[in-house]
């Protein structure tokens, strides 16, 4: 069977169509990976997918109508089958209420009829030799390594009935690096995201992990309490992300969470922190590029399926300390009156004087008493109306005496608020690129600094390791 270019199925579904509108997205996924355990390669492959996603839209008398039907390794002569389920299914589906005209046309993308990048096993090149170099040093001192590294490439190709053509290729790559003391009572967490791992520091990792897992030779137990905390900036991700992700403006105005304010009002303007910090996402962030247009296969609470096309521009979500924007859909923006801000992969929180940041190294010198965590992990919301997280530390918690990290303490449940956390936070380092850990899987593309806070609220020891 000849192989058929993505760009030709979104064409050949857009053909067929007999709605009043479609929306064609394909995407051609290829993801390379390799997995260790004690200091060895267990596994490594590539693998190659194909996606297609039809939306359809059918104007009745009272409002318009959206199905959407997606499948995978769709071939030229499934294509037909396909469009027609979406079809069928706007037409079986009540008016939708995020129903907009579809965008209407711009410049198409010059690359749209070029093959689908492609990623391979190649890209460990220079990752893998010094992996194994890790792997040896790791022997040496008595340690085992485990962990994971993963590159995904997709090329995403949008039509639309209106005009559009655009593609966008994302590459999304992290690596975790986990260690553990030869009698496995010790254990140590670094991970890094990247688009390439030509920028993955191998041997840093390493080095981090194993200077933490002699912090860890000392064992102090502490109990329950609130301390003045550093969160290095894979925990402030993950804490920022969550913080994102319950931002939507039609959710604020109808007085559901922690950015709601009585009689329909939002705290947009209101000041979130004392210190000038700005949380952002931009399409063209050098390090986390995303797509620059709207691309979503279905409608959500934040995003509509009607929207796919929007461009995409620099959007500050916090500025300065003071809330600025809300998440909005077209739709929810004239629900809202609030600005058009659709959501945007990558997520930045800094300070603008870069210049002077410490690193977390420098902030822990100038601690006199205090915890430094390592990670968080299985976080869940409590209430919304504060948008109150519980979860727990992971991998490595430390108390920080005197300007010098002197053992390893138990681990904690913590119960907090990011929104809160940013009128307690005292000090900002230097913003560089992290991986979250918790929520690495959805979303990896931040650039956080570490943060000191002050009686950051551990509720209770945790048994957990």
């Amino acid at each position: 069977m000849p192989y058929i270019h993505p760009h030709e199925l979104v064409e050949r579904a857009l053909e067929l169509s007999r709605a009043d509108g479609c929306v064609v997205i394909a995407d051609e996924e290829s993801t390379a990976n390799l997995r260790w355990a004690g200091n060895a390669l267990t596994t490594n492959g590539v693998t190659r997918g194909r996606r297609l996603t039809v939306i359809a839209t059918v104007a009745g008398a009272e409002g318009t109508a959206s199905g959407v039907v997606a499948r995978e390794a769709v071939t030229l002569d499934e294509v037909e089958s396909l469009v027609r389920a979406a079809e069928a299914a706007a037409r079986d589906a009540g008016p939708a209420e995020d129903a907009q005209p579809l965008v209407e046309t711009r410049p198409s993308s010059p690359d749209f009829t070029a093959p689908p990048a492609e990623t391979s096993i190649e890209v460990f090149a220079e990752f893998a030799p010094a992996l194994g170099e890790a792997f040896a040093r790791a022997r040496r001192d008595g340690q085992l390594l485990y962990g994971f590294a993963r590159h995904e490439l997709t090329s995403s190709y949008l039509g639309t009935s209106t005009g559009l053509r655009l593609r966008h290729d994302q590459p999304t790559g992290t690596v975790e690096l986990n260690a553990k003391t030869g009698d496995l009572s010790g254990s140590a967490w670094a991970g890094a995201a990247t688009q390439d791992f030509t920028d993955v520091d191998v041997a840093a990792l390493h080095a981090e992990v194993t200077k933490r897992l002699a912090w860890g030779a000392k064992k102090i137990d502490l109990p329950a309490g609130r301390y003045e905390t550093l969160l290095p900036p894979t925990a402030v991700a993950d804490l920022m992300v969550y913080l994102s992700w319950s931002s939507g403006g039609r959710d604020a105005t109808e007085g559901r969470t922690v950015f709601s304010k009585p009689n329909g009002e939002t705290r947009i303007g209101e000041r979130l922190s004392p210190l000038p910090l700005t949380l952002r996402s931009d399409p063209a962030q050098p390090g986390l590029e995303a797509a620059p247009f709207v691309l979503t296969r279905a409608s959500g609470e934040d995003s509509s399926a009607f929207d796919n096309g929007l461009p995409l521009t620099a959007t500050d979500w916090i500025k300065d300390g003071e809330l600025a924007n809300l998440l909005t859909t077209r739709h929810s923006s004239g629900l809202t009156g609030l600005p058009l801000t659709p959501p945007i992969d990558n997520l930045v929180l800094t300070v603008d004087d870069q210049a002077g940041a410490p690193t977390l190294d420098e902030m822990i010198a100038r601690t006199e008493r205090g915890l430094l965590l390592t990670c968080l992990w299985y976080i869940r919301e409590v209430d919304p109306a504060t948008l109150l997280l519980t979860g727990l530390t992971r991998d490595g918690v430390y108390l920080v005496e005197n300007g010098e990290v002197v053992g390893q303490v138990n681990n904690f449940r913590f119960n907090e608020s990011p929104v809160d956390l940013l009128n307690r936070i005292t000090e900002v380092g230097k913003t560089e690129p992290c991986l979250p850990r918790e929520w690495g899987d959805w979303f990896t593309r931040t650039q956080m600094p570490p943060v000191r806070v002050a009686d950051f609220n551990m509720s209770s020891v945790s048994q957990a390791s």
